[in-house]
């Protein structure tokens, strides 16, 4: 029996040094582009904290460690996991329940709140004559109900508003339509940007646009973009996390079944007191 024992115990050894050893050091994220910069800032602060794979985890070999940030949105994120593409998925949005359920051993990590701000360019009047918009005057707007910045108030410019939005099919524009939206479907000629960087851009180039800007990134992009109240509501870190903003979104990463060392490792940085702080130095607000 004792030589039963021991072989089983040697087996165990020689197959946990066989992960160890197949571990090229490398983790992959793939997701949201708003929630990828801020993966991003906390590998490099794990990586500089650590420097091999060892230093995390005993069983690892000691491989520099290197974790890949990639965007392309939230549903892609989800897609990445399900197909084994990545190690990790971002979302900045709540996962469905198709998703959920489809990813076998789902498990998430809540890492903070952002909002979509209803944001337009510092040169738009608009911003000095009205404190925000009502949840209607959007929904026209975005639709193309209002198409010129004088149908909405007879004291700005006959001039276009020009709408710019996130691709349909992504996670923030899901949000957006729930919210704001309802039945209704935004307006064919809106500018679909292709990440929530490019959608910010499109404001800050254009007097007359508008769009859904993430309450990080505005705050990246301090003065910039004006961002404006919805329902006599403002969007500041407090109304996000009160839940009196109402056009917010959970920032989360997704991962499936059990953890390997490595991803476990890394998994315990995304909700520390350094993540926290990343979060929150990038203009969203951190979960606590």
């Amino acid at each position: 029996m004792r030589r039963l024992v021991v072989a089983i115990v040697a087996v165990l050894v020689m197959a946990s040094s066989a992960i160890a050893g197949g571990f090229d050091g490398k983790l992959v994220f793939a997701g949201s582009s708003t929630l990828a910069p801020v993966i991003s800032e906390i590998a490099k602060a794990f990586g500089d904290s650590y420097g091999t794979w060892d230093k995390v985890d005993q069983s690892l070999p000691a491989e520099k460690i290197q974790i890949f940030v990639s965007g392309g949105g939230s549903g892609a994120g989800a897609k990445a996991i399900l197909d084994g593409s990545a190690n990790f998925g971002m979302l900045a949005r709540p996962a469905s329940e198709k998703e959920k359920q489809s990813i076998p051993g789902y498990t998430q990590y809540l890492l903070g709140t952002d909002a979509l701000t209803i944001s337009v360019n510092p040169e738009n009047q608009v911003c000095k004559l009205r404190k925000g918009f009502t949840s209607e005057e959007l929904r026209k707007i975005f639709s193309g109900e209002i198409s010129r910045w004088k149908e909405f108030d007879d004291r700005l410019p006959d001039e276009e508003i020009v709408v710019v939005v996130r691709d349909l099919g992504g996670g923030a524009h899901g949000v957006f339509q729930k919210v704001i939206m309802g039945k209704s479907q935004v307006r064919k000629d809106a500018i679909q940007a292709p990440s929530m960087g490019a959608l910010v851009t499109k404001i800050i180039e254009n007097p007359r646009a508008i769009g859904y800007a993430s309450f990080g990134i505005v705050n990246q992009n301090g003065g910039k973009l004006v961002p404006m109240a919805v329902d006599d509501v403002e969007p500041t870190a407090s109304n996000i996390t009160s839940g009196a903003y109402s056009i917010s979104r959970p920032l989360l990463v997704i991962s499936k079944g059990d953890l390997s060392p490595a991803e476990k490792g890394f998994s315990m940085a995304l909700t520390d007191s350094k993540a926290v702080e990343i979060v929150e130095k990038m203009g969203f607000v951190p979960a606590r």
